[in-house]
């Protein structure tokens, strides 16, 4: 039976903030709030994140939105929790108290750990079955670092008294106050852990990193009902309906539902995902395989590659650097000039993801002259993320074509810096594809508000989703193909420095 509640709750946490969005059933936003939290640099290549103050932040925002929106919480059909990915967090049971700091996606602690799986010749099982490389990004080994370093963590774990989760997992069991201990299958297949063939976790894969089996949760569809809140957190008890990955949950919410459609999302990093529908495909060019968000019946797949540093770059000028004092400044400091003046900027801070995956890769700024200004950096900074993201549909176009499919018509974005007329015109003159900017570019937000709907009734079906999705502004290819390319070729010249 359709649900008579027309308004649902997402919960979208970030890398560096919190927030929580209000949306209509036909999906337009009705309230939002957003709350940042601390970045914790313990040491260079280390990244963490308090899981209290995720917790507390997003929270914060969820009970924010719902005083902006006017509504009770009587009144929310559902909730549906996107997250952070490969971010990392292990608790007690008994008492819900993390052992230690998040390890967020972006630390390198354990590169070392994964090039040791190489030498031992492990690499090609986890590709196999997991679709991912063997690459500090993922959880697995983060897990396995917690339980070795955290003092009396793994023998702890071996009785059965920690919980290990992805930040969807932590919130679930904080709503629903220890009631469930669970993740959807689009966050387990980032995990180093999850067979996404089986659709199960791995013995084998669980063996190979010495991660006990009683440490992980439950896996179910992304668009499934989870369990209740506890009532006195949001004014009364409603359901969790959905949960996805950030960026299965953009590629739900942009509504590319069929196989060839891609959506690029810019925000800390940058991520574009392919959906391949129930085919895993296996990339020949650097990209990763992974579970796309869905409901009930057969599994569904993308490919996907990752860049680690893409609107972070802008914090950077700003809180690195101090060019900017507030991160909206960087579009007409980028504007003041007509061109990046032969400025190369590779923002490598934490070595380099899809399609290159150099760990060691550092931050590196070629072609700087007497007549550089720090507005062409700021122009070369904002550019990287379009060469990055180039790199990557580039990728991308010669798997679909080598499976025997066609090359991307259009690439669908969404993400805080995908506002930015400038970025976007030269993100679609590099491509030579229209570059489609919907009407809601909170799209991350707007999928597990779309999954927690489908499991609740809200809607009927994904074809009912579609005609919901609208275009603001298209923006068509300007530059010609020969320049499109010399300029590719400066980038792969300027990363060539960076990974010397």
């Amino acid at each position: 039976m359709p649900n008579p509640k027309t308004h649902l709750l997402a919960l979208d946490q970030g890398t560096s903030s919190s927030r929580a969005v209000v949306f209509s059933a036909e999906g337009a936003i009705v309230a939002m709030a957003q709350r940042e939290f601390r970045q914790i640099f313990p040491k260079p290549g280390w990244v963490e994140h308090d899981p209290r103050e995720i917790w507390d932040t997003q929270l914060a925002t969820a009970r924010e939105a719902l005083a902006k929106s006017g509504l009770a919480a009587g009144d929310i059909a559902a909730i549906g929790i996107t997250n952070q990915r490969e971010t990392t967090i292990v608790w007690n049971r008994a008492t819900g108290e993390p052992i230690a700091n998040a390890i967020v996606w972006q630390d390198r602690r354990t590169a070392p750990a994964c090039e040791a799986l190489k030498q031992r010749g492990l690499e090609p099982l986890f590709r196999t079955k997991t679709g991912l490389v063997l690459d500090a990004y993922f959880s697995g080994t983060k897990l396995a670092w917690l339980l070795d370093n955290v003092p009396g963590a793994r023998a702890a774990a071996g009785r059965g008294e920690l919980a290990f989760g992805t930040v969807d997992t932590w919130l679930m069991w904080k709503l629903t106050g220890g009631a469930v201990h669970a993740t959807d299958a689009s966050n387990a297949s980032r995990t180093l852990l999850f067979d996404i063939h089986e659709g199960t976790w791995s013995d084998e894969l669980l063996s190979a990193l010495q991660v006990p089996r009683e440490l992980l949760p439950e896996v179910h569809a992304s668009s499934h009902v989870y369990g209740q809140t506890q009532p006195d957190l949001l004014g009364a008890s409603m359901p969790i309906g959905g949960i996805a990955g950030d960026q299965q949950s953009a590629l739900f919410g942009q509504a590319c539902f069929g196989p060839g459609q891609v959506k690029n999302t810019y925000g800390t990093g940058c991520f574009m995902l392919m959906n391949t529908g129930t085919v895993a495909e296996t990339s020949g060019h650097g990209l990763i395989t992974t579970r796309a968000a869905q409901g009930a019946g057969p599994a569904q797949y993308a490919t996907e590659g990752s860049v680690f540093i893409g609107g972070a770059v802008v914090q950077w000028l700003r809180d690195g650097l101090r060019a900017i004092t507030a991160s909206d400044e960087v579009g007409k400091l980028a504007e003041s000039v007509p061109d990046n003046g032969g400025v190369m900027f590779v923002p490598a801070f934490t070595g380099l993801g899809a399609p290159y995956w150099k760990p060691d890769a550092r931050g590196t700024i070629v072609g700087l002259t007497r007549g550089s200004t720090m507005a062409h950096i700021a122009r070369a900074a904002l550019e990287s993320i379009a060469f990055q993201s180039a790199a990557l549909l580039e990728a991308m176009s010669k798997d679909a074509v080598a499976a025997g499919g066609l090359a991307v018509a259009e690439l669908r974005v969404d993400g805080g810096a995908s506002a930015n007329d400038l970025l976007m015109q030269f993100q679609a003159d590099l491509l030579g594809i229209p570059v489609l900017r919907p009407k809601v570019i909170e799209t991350t937000a707007l999928g597990a508000a779309y999954l927690a709907g489908l499991s609740c009734g809200v809607y009927a079906g994904t074809g009912e989703l579609a005609t919901h999705w609208q275009v603001q502004r298209t923006f068509h290819p300007t530059l010609s193909r020969e320049r499109a390319a010399v300029l590719m070729h400066r980038w792969e010249h300027a990363v060539a420095q960076a990974t010397a």
